[in-house]
């Protein structure tokens, strides 16, 4: 018979202890932590764009050339043959529009001066691959590198509304010597672009409405967060991209009334993706400038070209006290002030020609 060992049998029968509650509640408040650090960081995180002509991606319908570092640009052609013209032209759309958002020039005009027009897909926009790595410099050189592609010579016009005016500035900084004359409508502008007076930045942050002051601020503090801002629920992101119509004029109003039906192309537009195209060009135009357009010089100092700025007066998107400092401050430029004009003034029945032919031609009108 075994001899008792004298243990006494456990309370629990024999079972592994019980966890100390205690510790286990010491450990929630971190295991809650981490999960909504997990949680937060998926918020911010936007998803992969849906590059064109790959699975899951947009059809590929247009054009494309190829840049040096692989990706590619979905183009427009309009006016007169490229080989027949005597004016070449690249047009460089806006926010929140693609390339068929061309400046319509009239058939006549285009026949009687020979303009020929490109227009193209901004990357991230309609069928132009992303760039993650956009910069301020990076479009410029685009642009010099679809001129050759297309073979529009050592010198060609240059024409941008609104964000693609923002870019026109960089354009006159990196590729000057490409430009035969510039035509810059309702460009978007940094508050923060040093040479601004602190009173003429400050009078046109308050033109904005709340959610833009705070969609904008975003994108120049706090980058990383702009795709979060602009897709949460919580609270209005910007007011442009949900298209408020406070922040239009009654020309604006009338212009979109009669004009945007022609956007049949209008899904193409987002169909990457709403970051690398709108969140990627709030990044890029409101973020952190390493140079100023105040600063830059004539470009044209002999006065083989010009550069045009024009600006509706009564603009609610872009304030216009930015662009009329800017033309007080750089005396080369020419400025056209629209006194009852907003926004959309590029698209109203006839200002294509005449901002065209002030351009081409020089004509004060």
């Amino acid at each position: 018979m075994a001899a008792d060992s004298g243990k006494k049998p456990s309370a629990n029968g024999g079972k592994a202890p019980a966890p100390n509650s205690g510790s286990v509640a010491k450990r929630l408040p971190r295991i809650a932590l981490v999960f909504l650090v997990a949680l937060v960081y998926r918020q911010l995180q936007a998803p992969p764009p849906k590059i064109p002509g790959t699975p899951g991606g947009p059809p590929i319908t247009s054009p494309r050339i190829k840049l040096q570092d692989g990706r590619h640009l979905a183009y427009y052609e309009s006016g007169v043959p490229r080989d027949q013209a005597k004016y070449k032209v690249i047009f460089m759309h806006g926010f929140d529009s693609c390339r068929y958002d061309v400046l319509r020039v009239s058939p006549e005009l285009a026949q009687e001066l020979g303009i020929y027009v490109l227009s193209f897909d901004r990357p991230g926009y309609g069928e132009s691959d992303p760039h993650p790595g956009r910069t301020t410099k990076s479009l410029a050189l685009d642009i010099e590198q679809l001129a050759d592609a297309m073979e529009l010579g050592p010198k060609f016009y240059l024409t941008g509304f609104s964000m693609g005016g923002n870019v026109m500035w960089s354009c006159l900084k990196y590729i000057p010597h490409r430009l035969a004359g510039v035509a810059i409508l309702g460009p978007v502008a940094n508050y923060w672009w040093s040479g601004y007076p602190a009173n003429v930045s400050r009078e046109a942050w308050n033109v904005q409405v709340a959610q833009d002051k705070w969609a904008v601020g975003v994108a120049h503090h706090a980058p990383w967060l702009t795709y979060w801002w602009n897709t949460q629920k919580f609270f209005p992101g910007s007011s442009v991209i949900s298209f408020n119509p406070a922040i239009m004029s009654r020309e604006d109003m009338a212009l979109i009334q009669a004009k945007f039906g022609y956007r049949t192309y209008a899904h193409q537009v987002r169909q990457q993706g709403e970051y690398e195209s709108l969140h990627r060009d709030m990044v890029v135009g409101f973020g952190k400038w390493s140079w100023s357009p105040l600063e830059l010089e004539d470009p044209f100092p002999n006065g083989e070209g010009k550069v045009h700025l024009w600006h509706g007066a009564e603009d609610l998107i872009v304030p216009v006290g930015l662009s009329r400092y800017i033309s007080q401050r750089l005396p080369w430029v020419r400025y056209h002030e629209l006194p009852t004009a907003g926004h959309l003034f590029p698209i109203a029945d006839g200002m294509p020609d005449v901002i065209l032919k002030s351009l081409l031609l020089g004509d004060d009108e």
